[in-house]
């Protein structure tokens, strides 16, 4: 298992490629600017969500939560990017 800070990290890298991508997507002619400023918020939000669930690891079964939280991390990365993809 990789440290906190590791985590920490890799969160913040992807969510930093998901945001750069909706601002890539809103200097696009036509772009839907309200649906882009929404996944912009969501992205951030991901971020925030997913750095406390990391700094408040539930005690007890440590390996469970850390697979959840990677499983619930990777849903809501695939359901993001799947908007972004929309807005082509």
């Amino acid at each position: 298992m990789s440290s906190r800070r590791v985590l920490k990290k890799e969160v913040n890298a992807i969510a930093g490629e998901l945001f750069a991508e909706c601002i890539v997507n809103s200097h696009v002619p036509g772009a839907n600017q309200e649906k882009i400023c929404k996944l912009m918020g969501n992205v951030l939000y991901l971020a925030d969500e997913f750095i406390k669930r990391i700094n408040h690891t539930e005690p007890g079964n440590v390996k469970e939560f850390y697979k959840k939280l990677r499983d619930d991390f990777n849903a809501k990365v695939q359901e993001i990017s799947d908007e972004i993809a929309q807005l082509k």
